[in-house]
């Protein structure tokens, strides 16, 4: 069997690894990879969002399967072109991953179907929502987004009308995310812990997969500017049982069942961004995909066989797979160029890794996600250039392991957290 993983990431590297293990794939391709997926599959010098080129690869080399892993070839129509040539694939299609893709359309999503988020309003007029902003309806501070995708950069959290009016400016007048930035989304701040529930859903059925708590913020203390994700532990120690009962029951099941009413069934990882506040669970933001890095800190906590999921997803017998978990806790810790999430060079070698990408100790795995390989050496080659992981039966143990390991690897300019795991 001949699988594809449509990415380049983090994320991706994990599921290869995950998929790596089906006895059943006598292929493993990525599209386009990176320096450590190389030494896990066959790198493939396609973009991801280049689905012509995708899908003519795919039919001309008899791909069995298909996972599109990233938001935007999933928000442009990945999935769709490739079932329209009878390719299989794990992710949903256009009109599904709308929910990520337009926060103006997952916002109104939850106000028809009651599910819990904050209160908002929706501007596509500039001069409109900077009335709104002076308003006597707003309190501070208030949190604006970017209606399309960012790179997890187009949410910014205004403390003041100065900061609130700027964040306006640059979205919507300056198009510092383009055309994502024609509507924005205005809505109340929410207090409380953050949980992140990944999901596999099959339209109908729904099971959660561990929650993990992601840290966003480059620094330590949680200071500086957000970024895709410095580090993810998991499980979330806030997540109880009670409360995901109540997600289950309030927030999950609704919206799998008002995208189904929609007529846009979901198919794929369905991913939750929680806030757990004094009135209860409330959902801050969906992606239609695996996060990144939560990804590399949940997969390596699945028993269950990943690509008996993923065809259970596509097949639509999801109710018919029994999805087990390891009784452990697991950190990641995202090493990052220097200047990133702002302006960062790459091209400097990398020590510490051996000549498969990771290092000696083989409870640690080490996710590529900036990196490519030439003449012999890894080089960085992006913002966040690798992901630490390892697991222990608790989560100290977990830490320890991997900041040992982060600690064993460098390049110029490399930095990351010292304190994933204490906010």
């Amino acid at each position: 069997m001949k699988v594809l993983v449509a990415g380049g990431g983090g994320r991706e590297h994990a599921i290869i690894k995950s998929l790596k293990k089906n006895e059943r794939i006598t292929q493993l391709y990525a599209a386009p990879g990176n320096g450590g997926i190389g030494c896990d599959a066959l790198c493939v010098s396609i973009k991801a969002v280049d689905i012509p080129a995708m899908t003519d690869f795919v039919i001309k080399n008899s791909i069995d399967y298909v996972v599109v892993a990233p938001d935007d070839p999933l928000a442009i129509g990945m999935v769709d072109a490739l079932e329209e040539k009878g390719v299989r694939c794990f992710g949903p299609k256009k009109a599904a991953a709308k929910i990520e893709s337009s926060k103006v359309f997952s916002k109104n999503l939850m106000k028809k179907y009651n599910i819990p988020t904050a209160a908002c309003e929706v501007f596509s007029d500039s001069q409109k929502a900077v009335l709104y902003l002076k308003s006597e309806n707003i309190s501070f501070p208030v949190v604006i987004k970017a209606d399309g995708l960012a790179l997890g950069k187009g949410v910014i959290i205004a403390s003041d009308l100065a900061e609130a009016l700027a964040a306006t400016n640059e979205i919507m007048c300056e198009k510092k995310f383009g055309d994502s930035g024609s509507q924005i989304v205005i809505e109340e701040f929410l207090s409380g812990p953050e949980v992140t529930v990944l999901s596999f859903t099959d339209g109908k059925t729904i099971v959660p997969m561990i929650s993990s708590m992601d840290h966003k913020r480059v620094f330590d203390g949680n200071k500086g500017l957000n970024t895709g994700g410095m580090g993810v532990i998991a499980p979330n120690p806030h997540y109880t049982k009670e409360i995901a009962a109540v997600c289950e029951k309030n927030i999950f099941l609704p919206t799998v069942r008002a995208l189904q009413e929609e007529g846009c069934p979901f198919k794929g990882c369905l991913y939750f961004g929680l806030m757990l506040t004094e009135k209860g669970p409330m959902v801050i933001e969906y992606n239609c995909r695996f996060g990144d890095p939560e990804t590399q800190a949940i997969l390596p906590l699945l028993e269950t066989d990943l690509l008996e999921i993923m065809e259970a997803v596509t097949n639509g017998k999801l109710d018919g797979i029994d999805i087990r978990w390891k009784n452990e806790s697991c950190a990641c810790v995202v090493l990052a160029s220097g200047g990133y999430p702002e302006i960062y060079k790459t091209g400097f070698k990398i020590g510490g890794l051996n000549e498969k990408g990771g290092i000696e100790d083989n409870s640690v795995i080490v996710y590529h996600a900036g990196t490519e390989f030439k003449d012999g050496q890894f080089l960085t080659k992006g913002g966040r250039v690798l992901c630490v992981s390892a697991a222990a039966a608790a989560m100290d143990a977990a830490l320890e392991k991997v900041y040992k390991a982060a600690g064993a690897i460098n390049f110029d300019g490399a930095h990351y957290r010292k304190d994933i795991g204490k906010y």
